[in-house]
């Protein structure tokens, strides 16, 4: 009888052990970082850096995985139905985890109940830039030249996007009307304005910055809230006569709802550490992107206020999905 007891105290002593040694310190296998949208964009440019660093703070492999359509709604659904165990992570945008949200009634998954914010990753500004024939050398002046033409003035716009959403806010603060040209990206718009064919359009700075510094087109402003590296001498919208403007592009990690927040929470620390590394910092400086890594829940604020701002946007211009 002795022993018998001598043995289940040896047992029940040594289970709790046991049970924490069977418990798998995260992550200890592949984790797959879904970026919603085709291979050889920004946000996959910023995708295979994120996967790239991490997976050697980890010592575990990254994959990225494009799950492109549907303007990133796809990919993004592929990561809400996951299993939330912290091994397919997402790398949402600005226009998939806040425009979408208002803008398309039919999207299959819902920003703030099917995912758990991580952390914001980086920003990208948009330039606002416009056709050498454009009498404008200033955001202020490109306002006037619009209202003197109500609704002919051409520009990048199709529904949803970056550029269209930041012309819109702007249109807002402006009180303009433009008109919307629709594009399959952000290069054929480029193109159509280099040829003149559209005035002005908000696009990419590493996209337009050799047509810019060829004066094939002219720079007037980008939407961040600070002057950038690559432009230092073009000022922001806001200091060009809108002061609060900022409709900067941010791109961040989500995990399908559930996901234990010990979890979240690591990949932020881990993010954090990661992306501080000179080396990475300069990649995703030299790609356009301004690095910005936070917690869960400054990320999660982040989403929300970006959901109010844009539905504004949206609901008072009208805006729908062709």
């Amino acid at each position: 009888m002795m022993r018998i007891r001598a043995a289940l105290l040896i047992g029940c002593t040594l289970f709790p052990a046991l049970s924490a040694m069977a418990q798998e310190v995260y992550p200890s296998k592949a984790v797959t970082l879904v970026v919603p949208f085709a291979a050889g964009g920004a946000t996959d440019l910023l995708g295979r850096i994120v996967a790239e660093r991490l997976g050697a703070v980890w010592k575990q492999s990254v994959i990225v995985e494009n799950r492109g359509g549907a303007s990133g709604a796809i990919g993004s659904a592929y990561v809400a139905r996951a299993k939330n165990d912290g091994y397919t992570i997402l790398l949402g945008t600005a226009s998939t985890h806040a425009v979408a949200q208002t803008l398309n009634p039919k999207l299959p998954y819902n920003v703030q109940r099917d995912f758990v914010p991580i952390s914001e990753v980086a920003t990208s500004p948009l330039v606002l830039v416009v056709h050498t024939s454009v009498p404008a050398k200033s955001v202020k002046e490109l306002v006037a030249y619009a209202k003197s033409k109500p609704g002919d003035v051409a520009y990048d716009g199709s529904p949803g996007t970056a550029p269209h959403m930041a012309m819109e806010l702007l249109a807002a603060r402006a009180e303009m009307k433009m008109m919307a040209v629709g594009y399959k990206g952000s290069a054929p718009a480029l193109t159509d304005l280099v040829a003149g064919q559209l005035q002005t359009a908000f696009t990419d700075v590493p996209m337009a910055l050799s047509y810019i510094r060829g004066e094939k087109v002219r720079a007037l402003a980008v939407t961040s809230t600070k002057r950038i590296p690559l432009l230092p001498q073009v000022p922001t919208v806001a200091e060009s006569g809108y002061p609060g403007y900022d409709a900067d592009v941010w791109l961040g990690l989500f995990a399908p709802a559930g996901t234990p927040p010990e979890i979240a929470k690591k990949i932020s620390v881990d993010l954090q550490k990661a992306l501080s590394e000179p080396g990475a910092r300069k990649k995703l400086e030299d790609a356009g992107f301004n690095l910005v890594a936070t917690s869960p829940d400054e990320f999660a604020i982040r989403v929300r206020d970006d959901i109010q701002k844009w539905r504004k946007v949206i609901t008072d211009a009208n805006i729908k999905l062709e």
